[in-house]
């Protein structure tokens, strides 16, 4: 058989199994992997429940198996870099590196996503762990964000062993832990030592080929007031009047309008649908109804872009232009310049692009067009764990099914089209950069 006669084979094997691939995400959604960050008990996961479910799909095949435990101490020496956290605990929550040798001759490749959820929430009408099928979708916490993306994956590799192919080239199987809760699991799989010549990052892109995700820093405006009855007005603050804080508050806010004026003309990418803004998520101030504020904090959410890191590969660049703005803004107050806000940084969670024109980012592109796909390349809005991949030097792409705007919702769901779809993708990704024979 020609090459092409031997891929088209893998792609029928996948149209004529898709009840098994469709009953292996269910199986990933009925494991309520939830991220203890998320979770009232702290000490139960249920990740490596999911890391189980995957060795079994796959152990017919004689991987090298690869299963540990993340080591916050033994992290310590990413102290200052993406992904590490002080004190995290990962008993009981391993990390899988799962390796399918190649005969030689090929080019590597990494398949990875996360294994954790987000708790369930409210509002649903569908059990969030049953998996549920109705009018052609799966629904389910994690059918989307990221369960989808791994059981295509999964099965695309399946679909190529029980195809009869040989690849040559070797594919490395990384489900990691944590990535709900920054990143953790990722950059100890990177400390582990994989590498390869390409990855797919599979997380929602609504299969688009996407180069590049953004940056987010999360960060705490503190806005000290001094609190005084409402109803008798504020006074003059040198003589010991109150000061509203929530007043100055809105100054912030007004200020942050304009400044999303301006990063919507600077901080764009080609690739990016819409531009990094720094947006207020929460407000919290005030004690009582009868005083004026004494304290004010405004809890914002600002990305960035992957030409925006620092020599840390984070965000520390736009921190500190976010502060010299806040102070700024301050000096045209006179309570704030002698009393200049604070701000507590929460989040910096990294970015990465790969080059449109790298070789593994168009082979990903024509192997779209070779399948008859609409040939889609955008970034990916927020953040994913691709970073550490392009910080060390793998080619990295976000490809997977589904949208991530249904990440994290209640009723998340997946088209099983999509879920399809998406599998005949990476298939033939392998097989375009792996290369292959006939077993």
């Amino acid at each position: 058989m020609k090459s092409n006669e031997l891929s088209n084979k893998v792609i029928y094997w996948i149209d004529q199994n898709k009840e098994e691939i469709i009953s292996f995400l269910q199986d990933l959604i009925r494991i309520p992997s939830i991220n203890p960050w998320f979770s009232e008990n702290k000490n139960i996961s249920h990740e490596n429940e999911v890391q189980d479910l995957i060795i079994k799909k796959l152990n017919q095949y004689e991987p090298k198996i690869d299963l540990w435990e993340p080591d916050a101490e033994h992290l310590k020496k990413y102290s200052n870099k993406p992904g590490y956290y002080a004190g995290r605990n990962f008993k009981g929550r391993p990390n899988l590196a799962l390796t399918i040798k190649g005969k030689g001759n090929g080019k590597s490749i990494i398949l990875t996503g996360h294994v954790d959820v987000v708790k369930p929430g409210e509002g649903w009408n569908y059990e969030p762990f049953d998996g549920t099928r109705s009018n052609n979708r799966i629904y389910g916490r994690g059918a989307v964000d990221m369960k989808g993306g791994i059981a295509a994956m999964i099965m695309a590799l399946v679909a190529i062993m029980r195809s009869g192919l040989k690849l040559k080239g070797d594919v490395i199987i990384g489900t990691v832990v944590d990535e709900e809760a920054g990143g953790m699991g990722t950059l100890a799989f990177i400390d582990r030592g994989y590498r390869a010549d390409g990855c797919i990052l599979t997380e929602p892109t609504n299969m688009a080929i996407a180069p590049i995700c953004r940056g987010i820093l999360w960060g705490k405006l503190i806005i000290q007031g001094r609190s005084g009855h409402i109803e008798m007005g504020e006074g003059d603050w040198r003589v010991g009047g109150a000061v509203d804080a929530i007043r100055l508050a809105k100054v912030y806010l007004d200020s942050f309008d304009r400044l999303n004026k301006d990063w919507a003309i600077r901080k764009n990418h080609p690739l990016l649908p819409i531009p990094c803004q720094l947006i207020t998520a929460q407000i919290n101030g005030g004690e009582y109804p009868t005083a004026f504020a004494n304290r004010a904090e405004i809890i914002f959410d600002a990305q960035y872009l992957p030409s925006e890191k620092d020599e840390n590969w984070l965000g520390g660049k736009v921190k500190e232009e976010i502060t010299e703005f806040v102070q700024a803004i301050a000096k045209t107050e006179p309570w704030l310049k002698e009393h200049p806000p604070k701000i507590e940084w929460l989040v910096d969670a990294d970015c990465g692009e790969t080059p449109i024109d790298n070789p593994f980012v168009e082979t990903c592109i024509n192997s779209l067009d070779e399948l008859g796909m609409n040939k889609k390349v955008m970034g990916v809005s927020t953040h994913t764990d691709m970073g550490w991949f392009v910080n060390v030097g793998i080619p990295t792409i976000n490809f997977g099914p589904g949208e991530m705007r249904m990440a994290h919702q209640n009723d998340e769901s997946l088209s099983e089209l999509d879920l399809i779809s998406a599998t005949k993708v990476i298939a033939q990704i392998i097989l375009n950069w792996c290369g292959f024979e006939r077993g």
